[in-house]
């Protein structure tokens, strides 16, 4: 196995010819091979569709069930399409989040600006991916696939947006960056009344579409920041987000949603296995 370059990514080769086959396609492959020769094994026992044709496919080819056999043992115990695909993903991952560190420490250094000081671990990164559930099978909910703070152990609210709700959910509806600063509304809507009040009087978008339990889980996050990532047909399969508890006109400028957009097209080549 070995790698060939497309863009700055290494993409694997399989049999001389590149490939970005998931992680899931490959052990699909692994699945659907033990599962066709478990097939032919019980047609061969039950003697499905007949003992005939059994017998005019194994005619001078007894080694056909031995080989079928040996088929099972490698795919179900082995599964070399899923175990290849591991290796090869294990520098690709290298490389993506060594390109995710290198983004979020320009993040940092635009973020260092804020007087005073953020605390260690205030500004975070975020990645999200649109994924189709039971409850929304067809657009799908936004999904946080990881999260970069200079934290330990960071800690997420639970926050799963569908389209249009929150600063991500926004990005996806209007499908270009959007920045909200909630610093006025998080320290003016207290209780539900003043709320519900104030989205009467200005619109939902105001409150960024949200519920007063969600508005409530995240509101301390004040400077809110959210690219899209598009995939190879150019729809919105993704967003990257920044948010800080704070200095949101510090962080408002060209360079951050540069940076972002950036690793967005990284990302999205990748499409979002190394995240």
């Amino acid at each position: 196995m070995q790698s060939v370059r497309l863009g700055r990514i290494p993409w694997p080769t399989l049999f001389g010819y590149r490939t970005n086959m998931k992680r899931g396609t490959a052990r699909a492959i692994d699945r659907s091979v033990v599962l066709l020769a478990t097939l032919c094994l019980a047609g061969h026992s039950y003697h499905v569709p007949s003992a005939r044709f059994w017998s005019s496919v194994l005619q001078n080819r007894s080694y056909l069930l031995l080989a079928l056999l040996v088929v099972v043992a490698v795919f179900g115990a082995l599964t070399p399409f899923e175990s290849w695909r591991a290796r090869s993903l294990s520098k690709r991952n290298v490389i993506m989040r060594r390109r995710i560190l290198v983004t979020f420490g320009r993040i940092l250094e635009i973020g260092n600006k804020i007087d005073p000081p953020l605390e260690t671990g205030d500004l975070a990164l975020h990645v999200w991916q649109r994924r189709r559930s039971l409850c929304h099978p067809v657009s799908g909910k936004l999904r946080r696939l990881s999260t970069y703070r200079m934290a330990a152990a960071p800690a997420n609210r639970s926050f799963s947006p569908r389209k249009g709700v929150g600063a991500v959910g926004l990005c996806w509806e209007k499908d270009h960056e959007y920045t909200f600063d909630a610093t006025e509304i998080a320290g003016k809507l207290i209780t539900e009344r003043d709320f519900i009040q104030h989205m009467v009087d200005r619109g939902a978008e105001s409150v960024m579409n949200l519920t007063w339990q969600d508005f409530n889980r995240v509101k301390h996050r004040t400077a809110l920041f959210a690219v899209p990532i598009r995939n190879g047909r150019n729809k919105f399969a993704g967003c990257l987000s920044v948010d800080a508890s704070r200095g949101y006109q510090t962080l408002n400028q060209p360079a951050l949603i540069e940076e972002m957009t950036k690793l967005g097209l990284d990302i999205a080549s990748d499409d979002f296995e190394c995240t």
